[in-house]
């Protein structure tokens, strides 16, 4: 398969991740009911601003006609413009004459809600990509707080969201407790009952902030688990998205049927790499450890049914002193080694917090993503894996393209 050959909406998809909508008129009015962006429309001096404001808010999510997710990023220099209004719909143009029907992902009406001990609904730590209900009631992580030896954080370094401070306090969260408050499970609960009702859900993933105790972090999911499936009436399928758990936790989990996928995020390939982009997850499981991890998941659940989310792209970082090419390959080998296994990688686009005003590296990060998609398609239809349409498909995966690619 050839740069070429992508298919439409993944080639749409992807100019888009890259090049985002530069503001309009009808792209600040469809924030009024859409799904809030995380990342504020944020105008450049000398750019058209009929707001009067430095900073607004957009929506975060757009579909084609043909339901393609894609996230939406702000872009004084794009090519690409929303039009249209919400009672005569919204299309995508663009200076080379495109035109393209688009429709924003809804704020949905439990969001505006409260629970029944008066909590906003919006703080239960339920949230919506598409047709995936993302459940992280435990966000903080504590690899944030653990130190190396020169005093730095053990975060991964591409990380910002799992910081514990203020923003997470309504979970309860505690640092080197597993168990998750009562309370906050209830109100989890109770809001993805209302998801459940209010919106199509496929897919159920579950996430949370890393334990230094990876045994611990597993009861904690185990916990989690079980209290999604007291409200998962439908049996929509449900993965863990979890660190690598000790083999323990995992056949416990397997057993009680909890999940139908699981989801342990190596996010790069090689020992080199994964120690300095994730030295917390180097520190406390170890890059052998993680992989043994994938493996045990792999006899558990079987084949195609174990994932692991890469992060595409900070390979380019300049630390890591590598060009585009020998990255992709790189990756690409990786994604060779993990599908021999019967693991699955997903490759999430890494949006470098500090480069959207150079288009060369941009350039260099495109080329990479596209080559490294391309190759990796031919590697799943190689070996006959396929992403189950329980874990992903093309109506969630908003940074993604294999669900894209696979599905043309």
């Amino acid at each position: 398969m050839k740069a070429s050959q992508l298919p439409n909406s993944a080639r749409i998809k992807l100019d888009l991740m890259f090049e985002g909508v530069r503001y309009s008129d009808a792209l600040g009015a469809a924030s009024a009911h859409a799904f809030p962006n995380f990342y504020p429309y944020r105008f450049r001096a000398g750019e058209p601003n009929p707001t009067g404001r430095d900073k607004v808010t957009i929506p975060y999510l757009m579909t084609l006609a043909d339901g393609t997710l894609i996230r939406l990023k702000g872009n004084p220099d794009s090519a690409w413009a929303v039009q249209g209004s919400e009672s005569t719909g919204y299309r995508l143009e663009s200076t080379s004459g495109d035109n393209l029907p688009i429709a924003f992902e809804p704020l949905p009406q439990w969001m505006k809600g409260m629970t029944t001990d008066g909590s906003p609904m919006a703080n239960a730590g339920v949230s919506l990509h598409g047709d995936m209900a993302v459940i992280n009631v435990a966000p903080g992580c504590e690899y944030f707080l653990a130190r190396q030896a020169g005093g730095g954080s053990m975060r991964c370094t591409f990380c910002a969201y799992g910081a514990p401070n203020e923003r997470v306090a309504h979970f309860n969260q505690q640092s080197g407790i597993a168990d998750v408050p009562e309370a906050t499970l209830q109100r989890m609960q109770e809001t993805l009952r209302a998801a459940l009702q209010e919106t199509e859900i496929r897919h159920i993933y579950l996430v949370g902030g890393s334990m230094t105790e990876p045994a611990k972090e597993g009861e904690r999911f185990i916990q989690i688990a079980q209290a999604v499936q007291q409200v998962n009436q439908h049996k929509v399928p449900v993965s863990c998205g979890s660190g690598a758990i000790p083999e323990e936790q995992l056949r416990r989990l397997h057993q009680l049927g909890l999940v139908d996928q699981v989801c342990f995020n190596l996010e790069v390939w090689s020992e080199d790499l994964f120690s300095k982009v994730c030295p917390g997850k180097n520190h406390f499981v170890g890059y052998a450890g993680w992989l043994q991890a994938l493996e045990t998941a792999v006899g558990l659940w079987g084949r195609g049914q174990v994932y692991s989310a890469m992060v595409a792209g900070i390979e380019l970082e300049p630390e890591y002193q590598m060009s585009w090419e020998a990255a992709a390959d790189l990756a690409i080998r990786g994604a060779n080694d993990l599908c021999a296994r019967g693991v699955l990688p997903i490759y999430s686009l890494y949006w470098p917090t500090g480069g959207r005003d150079h288009p060369k590296y941009f350039e260099r990060l495109r080329s990479f993503f596209e080559k490294l998609n391309l190759e990796y398609k031919s590697t799943r239809d190689h070996l006959d894996l396929q992403i189950s349409d329980g874990f992903m498909c093309h109506r969630c995966a908003y940074m993604q393209l294999e669900c894209d690619i696979d599905r043309a």
